[in-house]
C-alpha cells in the first residue's frame, strides 16, 4: 500500500532551488511548456482540486509527490495566482512560445512594405497587451488607462522604428533589413514595460523579511527589477530574431524557395519556434525572482515572471 505524501511540501514556491540558474531554468521550462495549453478543462479542474485540497490538508488517495508537483504547475499555468480565475488561453505563459513564434516569424517574413510592418507590429503589441492584462497583479493592478497608454505608445514606437529603419536599410545589404523587426521589438519593450509598471516605479515593490512578512515597498528595487525585465525580454527575442535571418538569407537563394516562395513564412516560423523553446525559459531564468538585500531584507520580484 502506497504511503501518503507529507503535508508540509510548500507548493506555493517553485519545486527547484531558485537561488541557482539551473533551478530557475528547470522552473521556467516547466512554466512555459507549450503542451499545457492543450490540456482539457477536465485536466485543469482536476489539477485545481488536487492543489486546493492539498492546501487544506487533504491528500488525494494514491497521490505521489511528482503528481502533486505536476498538478501544481498545471494549476499555475492556467489559473491566476491572485484571483484564482482561469486565464485567457493566449495570455498564459504556456502560450508564449507558440504565439510568439507565429507573430515573430510573420514579422520577419513580411517586413518590406508599410502596411505589413504596421499590421504585424500592431498584432505583436496587441498580444503583449493581452498578456499584460491577463497576468495583471492583484497587488498592483493595471488600470485600463495604463494599459491603453502603454499599448498605443509601444505600437507607435515599434512602427516608427520599423518604418524608419526600413528606409535606411534600402541603402545597405538586404540582410540588414531582416534585422529591422528585432530593432522595433526591442524599442517597443523599452517603452511598453516601464509604462506598464509605472505604479511600481513610483511606489515600489514589496520588501519582506525571512518569514515572508511584508516590511514595506522599495522604488529603487523596482527600477532595478524593471531594468532586468527589459534586458531579459530583449535577450529572449534575440536568438529567434537574429539567427533565422542568416539562414533565410541563404535559403532564399536556393532553388527550393524560388520555386515555392510561399514556404518562406512556415520555415521562418519554425526556425523562430526552435529558438524560442529554449530562449524563453532560459532568459526568464537569468535573474532571480527574489533578491536578498545587504540589510538582510528580501525583495520580492515575483511579478517579473509574467512581465
Amino acid at each position: 500500500m502506497a504511503q501518503d505524501i507529507p503535508l508540509d511540501i510548500n507548493i506555493r514556491e517553485p519545486r527547484w532551488d531558485q537561488s541557482t540558474f539551473i533551478g530557475r531554468a528547470k522552473h521556467f521550462f516547466t512554466v512555459t511548456d507549450p503542451r499545457n495549453i492543450l490540456l482539457s478543462n477536465a485536466s485543469l479542474e482536476n489539477a485545481r482540486k488536487i492543489v486546493h485540497d492539498y492546501r487544506q490538508g487533504i491528500v488525494t488517495p494514491g497521490l505521489t509527490e511528482d503528481e502533486l508537483w505536476r498538478a501544481k504547475y498545471i494549476y499555475d499555468s492556467a489559473f491566476h495566482p491572485d484571483t484564482g480565475e482561469k486565464m485567457f488561453v493566449i495570455g498564459r505563459m504556456s502560450a508564449q512560445v507558440p504565439m510568439n513564434m507565429t507573430i515573430t516569424g510573420c514579422m520577419m517574413t513580411f517586413y518590406r512594405t508599410t502596411p505589413a510592418v504596421f499590421f504585424w507590429q500592431w498584432v505583436n503589441q496587441s498580444f503583449n497587451a493581452i498578456v499584460n492584462y491577463t497576468n495583471r497583479s492583484g497587488d498592483a493592478p493595471i488600470t485600463v488607462r495604463q494599459l491603453g497608454t502603454a499599448y498605443v505608445s509601444a505600437t507607435t514606437g515599434a512602427v516608427a522604428t520599423a518604418l524608419g529603419l526600413n528606409l535606411l536599410a534600402k541603402r545597405v545589404s538586404p540582410l540588414v533589413g531582416r534585422f529591422v523587426p528585432f530593432a522595433a521589438v526591442a524599442s517597443a519593450n523599452c517603452i511598453n514595460i516601464p509604462l506598464m509598471r509605472q505604479r511600481e516605479l513610483k511606489f515600489g515593490i514589496p520588501v519582506t523579511d525571512e518569514d515572508g512578512k511584508r516590511l514595506g515597498d522599495s522604488p529603487r528595487a523596482a527600477q532595478q527589477a524593471i531594468t532586468q525585465v527589459v534586458i531579459s525580454r530583449i535577450l529572449m527575442a534575440s536568438p529567434g530574431m537574429a539567427i533565422p535571418p542568416f539562414i533565410m538569407n541563404t535559403l532564399e537563394k536556393k532553388a527550393f524557395l524560388k520555386r515555392f516562395p510561399w514556404m518562406s513564412a512556415p520555415i521562418q516560423v519554425g526556425l523562430v519556434g526552435i529558438c524560442l523553446v529554449f530562449a524563453t525559459p532560459l532568459c526568464c531564468a537569468l535573474f532571480p525572482q527574489k533578491r536578498r538585500e545587504h540589510c538582510g531584507k528580501q525583495v520580492s520580484l515575483g511579478y517579473l515572471e509574467m512581465t
